[in-house]
């Protein structure tokens, strides 16, 4: 399956496969044929995998950052900056990142700026790489005050997406990939009924498909890819509040889900939808396997400090909530309001 990111020029494919990694010597070759010289830019783990034998065609160097979010920090980046400088390359040159949305958030900045642009691949090893943070160009490192406050739009030379590389996935990481899914499915419409017939590929495809087409329609997010931040208002909250404990305290995944589960509240609060999308959502989450709960270690009044310097607000709480004509951004959502909804959902058996 190949579904194209249209953007004119810059336009580029995402191919979904068994194997796709190995199609990476081509996709340089075709969309970089300049290139001397090529960076692929993994973690330790993952370069120890079975299935890291990717060949790039070109002299190529690995590279190793940390694992996860305790990698995507401004001292991370520093790093990695300073590793790509090592190597002396040019901006004809390719980086290609190798693993999960952490990774490739934090290569695509890298890429961004690294002699003020370089070519950059994706090949994304986790489930919410494939889905999300891979396509799309939205690049970022986290800053103590919050989630991907630093970062910037940089759209690759194309996606790899080889399903061979979630074989060895960690039952958690699969999950917590499942939180985007979620998100994609219900902004589809989807039910939790319909998810049965429906293979873990075609849930992976949906999705891309789906981000694809919002990404083609609006890049830089001005009006329907705001729609892709669907739960993430708290979700990102959540997050901060518990990356200051512990990196593996939370994954973005199972964040997302609790902020999907809370935004539907939310928006019933408000009386844009009424008990059966609270019900639509809850049966899809479950149906994933995916906690709906706010974890008892982080606090409301946290939360609510957090949610208001979400990069997505506007000096007010901003939310993506449902409602009668579908999906749309609503910001000024008053913060006693939230508070309620959001006490209330926390005493949900």
């Amino acid at each position: 399956m190949i579904v194209t990111v249209e953007l004119g020029e810059r336009s580029y494919d995402v191919v979904l496969d068994d194997g796709a990694r190995h199609r990476l010597a081509g996709l340089i070759a075709s969309r970089a044929p300049q290139a001397k010289s090529v960076a692929i830019v993994t973690s330790s783990e993952l370069a120890s995998q079975p299935w890291f034998d990717i060949v790039s065609g070109l002299p190529q160097h690995v590279v190793t950052v940390g694992e996860g979010e305790s990698a995507k920090t401004v001292i991370g980046l520093d790093g990695l900056l300073e590793q790509l400088a090592d190597l002396e390359l040019s901006r004809d040159d390719v980086v290609v990142a190798v693993g999960g949305g952490a990774i490739t958030d934090l290569v695509g900045f890298a890429s961004a700026i690294y002699l003020r642009g370089v070519p950059v691949v994706h090949i994304p090893t986790t489930l919410v790489g494939q889905v999300d943070a891979a396509i799309g160009g939205k690049t970022a490192v986290n800053l103590r005050a919050g989630k991907n406050l630093a970062g910037a739009f940089h759209q690759p030379l194309g996606v790899l997406c080889d399903f061979q590389t979630l074989t060895t996935l960690p039952e958690r990481e699969r999950l917590g990939g499942l939180g985007e899914v979620a998100k994609c499915w219900l902004l589809e419409g989807g039910f939790a009924a319909e998810l049965a017939a429906v293979s873990l590929h075609d849930l992976i495809v949906m999705s891309v498909k789906l981000k694809a087409a919002i990404v083609g329609a609006d890049e830089r997010e001005g009006g329907s890819r705001a729609l892709l931040n669907y739960g993430h208002t708290l979700a990102h909250a959540l997050e901060k509040v518990s990356l200051a404990r512990n990196v593996d305290e939370l994954r973005h995944g199972e964040a997302v889900a609790i902020g999907l589960a809370f935004a539907v509240r939310l928006a019933r609060a408000l009386g844009r939808v009424d008990d059966s999308e609270v019900v639509r959502h809850d049966e899809v989450l479950g149906a994933l396997g995916l906690a709906q709960r706010v974890p008892s270690n982080c606090p409301t009044s946290s939360l609510l400090e957090a949610m208001a310097h979400d990069k997505k607000a506007h000096h007010d709480l901003t939310f993506v909530l449902a409602g009668a004509e579908g999906f749309e951004v609503v910001p000024g959502v008053d913060v006693t309001l939230v508070q309620q909804v959001l006490e209330t959902f926390r005493g949900e058996p």
